[in-house]
């Protein structure tokens, strides 16, 4: 029984240490900054992130929520530019471009999306956008449960960040709570990175990149 309360101990001490302190962390950092588009405060930048695209080239149902969202804010002038942040890859792999291109039907200019294809995760979109882009101030925008994390990372990176979240349970009820078990599984390694403000994969800014931004920063807003 000894060696079996040892075990049981050690076990829970490790799901505390793995689990616990880092959603603590992230829930903590987030707090009071999460809400739907109408609730946050207007912010020159809404970084948003990637979720996937789908063998026929359109986003995942997870992607155009958070897309959905990124253009209300846009359209009812709260943020002034998108940074879309994702990945690519072969065969015509093109989270940002995909984005682009779903805004674009929905009435965003071009001129005001700026493209990020060095978003290979949450953390290194943050941080690329404070590093590589300049961004000091931001609305991040993805779903409610992906959100906390999110904001946190941003923080961890040097940003003021404030979360606009797509809520996917009622309409993607199955891969929301497959999102809320991987939120739990990530929140570690998360926190690890932020607090040792680990290099992203990709360093390198994109051509192009600049126009959008500075104007968002305030040498002469984008007209629309």
């Amino acid at each position: 029984m000894g060696r079996a309360r040892r075990w049981l101990v050690a076990g829970l001490v490790t799901v505390v240490v793995t689990v616990g302190v880092p959603a603590v962390w992230a829930h903590g950092s987030s707090h009071g900054r999460i809400g739907g588009p109408e609730d946050v405060p207007p912010a020159p930048v809404a970084l948003v992130l990637g979720a996937g695209v789908r063998e026929d080239g359109r986003p995942t149902r997870l992607l155009a929520g958070r897309l959905d969202v990124a253009a209300r804010l846009y359209l009812s002038g709260r943020v002034d530019v998108l940074l879309l942040s994702g990945s690519t890859g072969p065969d015509g792999y093109d989270e940002p471009g995909t984005m682009r291109a779903y805004l674009a039907r929905l009435g965003v200019s071009e001129r005001d999306m700026v493209l990020d294809p060095g978003g290979l995760s949450t953390w290194d979109s943050c941080v690329r956008a404070s590093d590589v882009f300049g961004v000091s101030e931001v609305v991040v925008v993805s779903q409610f449960f992906h959100l906390p994390r999110a904001v946190a990372l941003c923080r961890a990176a040097g940003i003021d960040a404030w979360g606009a979240g797509h809520d996917s349970a009622r309409d993607n009820p199955a891969g929301t709570r497959a999102g809320r078990l991987r939120e739990t599984l990530a929140n570690g390694s998360s926190m690890l990175r932020g607090v040792l403000r680990k290099a992203p994969s990709v360093t390198e800014a994109p051509e192009g990149w600049e126009s959008g931004l500075r104007a968002a920063a305030g040498t002469g807003r984008p007209e629309r």
